[in-house]
């Protein structure tokens, strides 16, 4: 009535293809893979406006609270969890060290497939020296 001859080995086929990204990941090697990012040379700027982890895990959601709070409520400057004053500004705080968007901005957002919505509206430091 139910046809578990079928259905069964139905669905572990269908389990196997689904997880096979998985799977091949793991076989090769690529499952601790994180892309390579160029960091800033300058000595003078090792230290980032917030902790790597928090970056790393919080980078989107911050940019997003940092263009509410200049845009809506004219609120410029960011105090990070080391008591420092940073002003908010993509190009004056986070592009002055990371001044290359495709050997840092693009190697993440690539690596998730995921766009990056940042410069629609802002001109990352390259385009300066073109203009």
């Amino acid at each position: 009535m139910y046809d578990k001859s079928k259905i069964i080995p139905g669905l572990l086929i269908f389990l196997a293809l689904v997880t096979s990204p998985l799977w091949y990941n793991a076989a090769s090697g690529k499952t601790g893979y994180a892309p390579k990012l160029e960091l800033p040379t300058d000595k003078d700027k090792k230290e980032c406006v917030e902790p790597k982890a928090f970056i790393q895990a919080n980078h989107k959601t911050l940019l997003e609270d940092w263009r509410t709070a200049v845009v809506r409520n004219g609120v410029r400057n960011y105090r990070a969890s080391n008591n420092k004053t940073y002003l908010m500004s993509l190009n004056r705080t986070c592009m002055n060290c990371h001044t290359d968007k495709t050997k840092f901005c693009d190697q993440c957002h690539n690596f998730m497939g995921v766009t990056n919505k940042c410069w629609d509206c802002h001109l990352y430091p390259k385009q300066f020296a073109k203009e």
